[in-house]
């Protein structure tokens, strides 16, 4: 059996799961999320905690198995707690503001980039340099952090672009370097 799979979710108080017709729905404090569980995964509900099984014992559904585990836990994480992300913007004259619900990005281009969040995600920008992404769910919060970094992913040299809070950037020598090493 799957080390993950088989262990149960327990649902906290205030969180009520519902699962029928191969759709699992998760309500709490945060917001509502469902999800269509995959054909080869039974859910079972019972005493304050959700129990996953397969059906076979091929290697897909062993997979399937952890896989919807995980996904189940972060939904109920996800309407408890909730996700955030954060990036950081680097480089002189690169910015970061809110001009109504959207985020208005002045990073190095003729123009500035507009981005509106999807429903269910909520961007913040608290100062110039950095943005907070936070929502219930934790794939569409980590998308839309990824989709704002590809506007403009740090360069080696000298750093400068959208970055995740924590993230090393691992730099490279520039052209005076290589030159003095020939010599």
């Amino acid at each position: 059996m799957s080390r993950i799979g088989r262990k149960p979710v327990v649902i906290p108080k205030g969180v009520t799961i519902t699962a029928s017709g191969g759709v699992i729905a998760v309500k709490g404090p945060k917001g509502n999320l469902s999800a269509a569980v995959h054909p080869s995964i039974g859910v079972e509900v019972k005493d304050q905690e959700v129990r996953l099984s397969r059906r076979t014992d091929e290697k897909k559904d062993k997979a399937l198995h952890g896989l919807w585990r995980a996904i189940v836990q972060n939904m109920v994480v996800g309407v408890t707690e909730g996700y955030f992300k954060k990036l950081e913007i680097v480089g002189v004259g690169y910015r970061a503001e809110m001009k109504g619900k959207k985020l208005n990005l002045l990073i190095g281009y003729s123009h500035p980039i507009l981005f509106g969040p999807p429903e269910g995600v909520k961007i913040e920008a608290p100062t110039q340099t950095n943005i907070t992404i936070s929502g219930v769910d934790k794939q569409l919060v980590g998308l839309v952090a990824a989709k704002i970094r590809s506007f403009r992913p740090p360069e080696p040299y000298k750093g400068k672009g959208i970055k995740y809070e924590g993230e090393y950037i691992r730099r490279k020598a520039g052209k005076a370097a290589a030159a003095t090493a020939t010599k």
